[in-house]
């Protein structure tokens, strides 16, 4: 036996595995059933809120519960809609979600990119007090906000819900994680080399690697602020409401409409519905586009 045929067989074992490794892996019906049951469970508290608002209060009460959709759901829809007041209160969500989403996307991108790759004294002292406040209870800040909004006369104006959440801790800590091992040093050096400004390399270096996780953290900070209801509840009244704020009114009264308020419900959950359906497909994109290059 030659030294040839020793070195065939593991050529040819490589060249199996190289093949074997190139293909594409598909899921078995194990995996689709779980995934099924996985979805039907998520999605039943969305279906029980629709079906609930598609009811009258008093079919609510009876037992069994209903389990499918009657015909009152218009009616249900216009009236949580003229009850609320959710015109306004969907227009003053949809300004303080989206401030508060770009704003946190933008300065936590920064304050990731510094913490991550630019060096400066005390900077590990700094990342630690950043990722500290993450661990003091936001309800311990109420009183000293409202205080210090009142004394900035903002009083139910919607600048009192945006400004103590321009940025965050937990955005700055997932920018800093994420750019760490996305961003090479290397291209930042080249990029100095080549006489950009530190402005440039953020528009063009930082950003465009950071983008995938700036739409999973935009997402994520958008549906935060939309469901937000301490703070808002406590900040402004029912002439300036959120969406929140405005569906809290539905459930006042000696006896609250249930269907009515499953109704306000549902209407306070389509535009993330609705959110979702239109840069959901770009966020996952993004995330395996950052797998790749990672």
């Amino acid at each position: 036996m030659t030294t040839g045929d020793l070195v065939l067989p593991k050529a040819r074992t490589g060249r199996r595995r190289a093949t074997k490794a190139g293909k594409q892996l598909h899921a078995g019906p194990v995996t689709y059933m779980a995934l099924i049951v996985f979805a039907l469970v998520s999605l039943a508290p969305l279906v029980w809120t629709a079906v609930a608002a598609s009811r009258t209060d008093r079919r609510l009460a009876q037992a069994p519960p209903p389990l499918w959709f009657g015909g009152n759901l218009f009616k249900n829809l216009e009236a949580a809609w003229d009850q609320a007041g959710l015109g306004t209160a969907m227009l003053n969500s949809l300004i303080v979600a989206g401030t508060i989403t770009v704003s946190t996307v933008v300065f936590s991108t920064l304050a990731g990119f510094a913490f991550a790759k630019l060096r400066f004294r005390f900077s590990g002292l700094l990342l630690l007090l950043t990722i500290g406040t993450m661990m003091i209870p936001p309800q311990l800040a109420v009183v000293p906000l409202y205080l210090w909004m009142s004394d900035l006369g903002w009083s139910n104006q919607l600048q009192t819900v945006i400004l103590p959440s321009l940025v965050t801790a937990f955005g700055t800590f997932f920018m800093r994680q994420y750019l760490v091992q996305a961003l090479p040093t290397e291209l930042i050096e080249a990029a100095r080399v080549d006489g950009a400004s530190s402005l440039r390399i953020v528009w063009h270096v930082v950003f465009p690697a950071a983008r995938p996780a700036m739409a999973v953290l935009g997402l994520l900070t958008f549906v935060f602020a939309w469901n937000d209801f301490l703070w808002p509840i406590i900040a402004l009244n029912q002439q300036n409401p959120t969406v929140q704020v405005a569906l809290n009114a539905l459930g006042t009264g000696y006896v609250p409409d249930q269907a009515v308020i499953m109704a306000g419900a549902l209407l306070g959950t389509l535009p993330l519905l609705i959110a979702f359906l239109l840069f959901g497909k770009q966020i996952v994109g993004g995330i395996m586009q950052g797998a790749i290059k990672g």
